[in-house]
């Protein structure tokens, strides 16, 4: 590989590139967009850039194969969530370690896959397309945007993973819980109906179907399901009996369950509290969970190239975070996720080592070929 894809994470770090929907008048994706572009384009790749959220762009760059072989796909995101001071924002390299704002999610591997990328290209039979998109730490809309435009025959997501294969992680969906009742002077709690009361009920209920879930036979790598109340909102003051009271619910669910699924074990949850307020459900989000098939092309591909790159078998795992993996096999195109080794996701102090940089760039590499091939 002509590239050093540890120095090419040092200056993706450089980029401010902070999710504007998750911190006000944030940088964006758009120089960092700008600076992989220019990049792909000056090695070859066809550079298409998708924008239809202004100051949002995805970036798509295409390498044709010479025909007659498997296309593949590899996705990282460009943004990254917000810093406490700018210093963040700066690379640091010591002891083996990479430091800065998205070291490790995802401008590590965002870096390895453009550098496997660039050495693999010119060789393959099968189409290459490098995917680098915006918004996944909020909506996921860059990468959605892309897959209305493009498909494959298989997809590498580079999300951390420690150099492990990811080939499952959960789905979830977000709830509003919202109870109505009727105020009365605190004096007189028998002219009311307390909806706060009628919410403690219902959290005595999602316990009960927290338990359940709990004994429920684990998937082999990703556990249980889980449900748990995120904030809780009710109530008018001292003197007077809470006429409203709203939940949000959180609801993390396996492969196998859908986000239909898992509203109608929750509405036959709270349907079963006995009470005299109203209670209604609201779907806020919902995304699928992801399973890879173990035997599919594009994980044996991986795992065999893995292997031989760390000299020892690969491993496999879950993941107990969601990722636009689960997008793109809903999208028909069989996924898998892979990803450097580190630490501090979201955190301060955000690392990944820069040997497995330098790893995984030559797994992918390994891996476009023998796919592509």
């Amino acid at each position: 590989m002509d590239d050093d894809p540890v120095a090419l994470a040092r200056e993706l770090i450089a980029i401010d590139s902070v999710n504007p929907s998750l911190v006000a008048s944030a940088a964006g994706e758009s120089a960092i967009a700008s600076f992989c572009a220019a990049w792909l384009a000056a090695r070859g790749f066809e550079v298409t850039t998708l924008e239809r959220r202004p100051g949002r762009p995805s970036v798509v760059g295409l390498f044709a194969g010479s025909g007659g072989g498997r296309s593949l796909m590899l996705n990282g995101h460009l943004d990254t969530v917000g810093v406490s001071h700018a210093a963040l924002l700066e690379p640091v390299e010591r002891d083996g370690m990479l430091f800065g704002r998205g070291a490790f999610d995802t401008k590590g591997g965002i870096a390895a896959m453009l550098v496997a990328a660039a050495a693999a290209a010119g060789t393959l039979r099968g189409d290459l397309i490098v995917t680098l998109v915006a918004d996944e730490e909020f909506g996921s809309t860059g990468t959605e945007e892309v897959l209305e435009r493009y498909a494959a025959d298989g997809a590498i997501v580079t999300e951390p993973s420690g150099l492990e294969i990811t080939t499952a992680h959960r789905g979830f969906a977000w709830f509003e819980v919202r109870i109505s009742g009727l105020a009365s002077h605190g004096s007189m709690p028998e002219l009311g109906i307390d909806a706060i009361a009628q919410a403690g009920r219902v959290l005595v209920a999602l316990d009960r179907l927290g338990a359940e879930l709990e004994a429920m036979p684990p998937h082999p790598t990703l556990g249980h399901g889980t449900v748990r109340v995120a904030t809780i909102n009710g109530g008018v003051d001292a003197a007077t009996v809470a006429p409203s009271c709203i939940l949000t619910v959180e609801r993390r669910f396996l492969p196998g369950e859908s986000p239909d699924h898992v509203q109608e074990q929750l509405r036959r949850a709270i349907a079963a509290v006995d009470g005299p307020a109203t209670t209604t459900l609201t779907r806020l989000v919902a995304r699928a969970a992801f399973e890879a098939p173990l035997d599919s092309p594009i994980v044996e591909a991986l795992r065999g190239e893995a292997s031989a790159v760390l000299r020892r078998p690969a491993v496999t795992r879950g993941e107990p975070f969601w990722t636009d993996a689960a997008l793109i096999m809903e999208a028909g195109i069989p996924c898998v996720v892979i990803g450097v080794d580190g630490g501090g996701a979201h955190a301060d102090e955000e690392w990944a080592s820069t040997g497995s940089i330098v790893q995984l760039a030559e797994i992918l590499r390994r891996s476009i070929s023998a796919f592509c091939a």
